[in-house]
């Protein structure tokens, strides 16, 4: 049974997407990007912040649905440039403290928006 899941503490999705589904006790959210979901407004002074605010959207879809990271067993990253890798996985690395989950990281020509980074999680319960 596949339930769409929306939450207000995440954007709102820029197109025709849900911000997450549920799939029994699977969750797939759709990939965050800088969004400010109390404001609609990117923030990207800075990579850490756009970081910051992309693992809060995720968080904030987690929790919609009773999870939080510990549940997560995979995301995917898209950056827009490499060089950018370590401070995004610092910021990143901050979420979880143990039993990590799976992860690419994929340097791309452009993200939605210009963005400098968007991550997408499944979890499980």
């Amino acid at each position: 049974m596949k339930k769409t899941i929306s939450s207000n503490n995440a954007p709102q999705p820029i197109g025709p997407y849900s911000q997450a589904v549920l799939v029994g006790n699977m969750l797939y959210t759709s990939g965050q990007i800088a969004i400010n979901p109390s404001t609609g407004d990117l923030e990207m002074d800075t990579i850490e912040i756009e970081t910051k605010l992309v693992m809060e959207n995720i968080e904030g879809l987690l929790n919609e649905v009773g999870m939080d990271f510990s549940n997560v067993i995979k995301c995917s990253i898209f950056i827009s440039d490499m060089s950018n890798f370590s401070r995004i996985n610092e910021v990143y690395g901050k979420y979880f403290t143990d039993n990590f989950p799976a992860r690419e990281t994929v340097e791309v020509a452009c993200l939605p928006k210009n963005v400098n980074v968007e991550i997408s999680a499944i979890a499980v319960k």
